[in-house]
């Protein structure tokens, strides 16, 4: 094979390579996925507690990417963390929908769920989710259970 030939597939090999990094990074940072149109509106709920959620977590419905969390506060007058999220407005929401924080996977990254509740008026910009339901610290769990467990022992006879 010629010398040129050869290092003509090694910089492809090498270009191809440096791609796959750069869709990997964009694809672990969330940059690279987009969710809208344009036309998006803002929505806030607050939590007791958010666990590990970022920005630019997801925010889904039925399995569907309907928006993103654009900004995470913290309430320093009802000590609750409040997380904006941004819907895209193709997809509307009752009043009454109820806001979980979950994780994909036993160790995977945070998202938002949202479930539709049965009232007639819709979500508009601007409005609050009240049903919520914080995210679930896989530590504290842990320490329930073994708190618990310690608790038997002790009174087994």
């Amino acid at each position: 094979m010629d010398r040129t030939v050869l290092d003509a597939w090694v910089g492809i090999f090498v270009v191809v390579g440096i791609a796959a990094l750069f869709i990997l990074a964009l694809k672990v940072s969330n940059s690279g996925t987009t969710f809208s149109t344009g036309e998006t509106y803002r929505i806030t709920a607050e939590f007791d507690n958010i666990g590990g959620l970022k920005v630019r977590a997801p925010v889904k419905s039925s399995g569907v990417v309907v928006g993103r969390v654009s900004e995470i506060q913290f309430d320093s007058k009802k000590f609750v963390a409040r997380v904006i999220l941004t819907l895209d407005k193709r997809y509307e929401f009752p009043k009454d929908t109820s806001v979980s924080i979950l994780t994909s996977g036993l160790l995977g990254e945070q998202y938002i769920g949202l479930e539709a509740g049965g009232d007639t008026a819709m979500l508009k910009d601007g409005d609050s989710l009240k049903l919520t339901q914080s995210a679930v610290v896989l530590e504290k769990l842990i320490g329930q259970f073994l708190y618990n467990k310690a608790a038997e022992g002790g009174t087994t006879k």
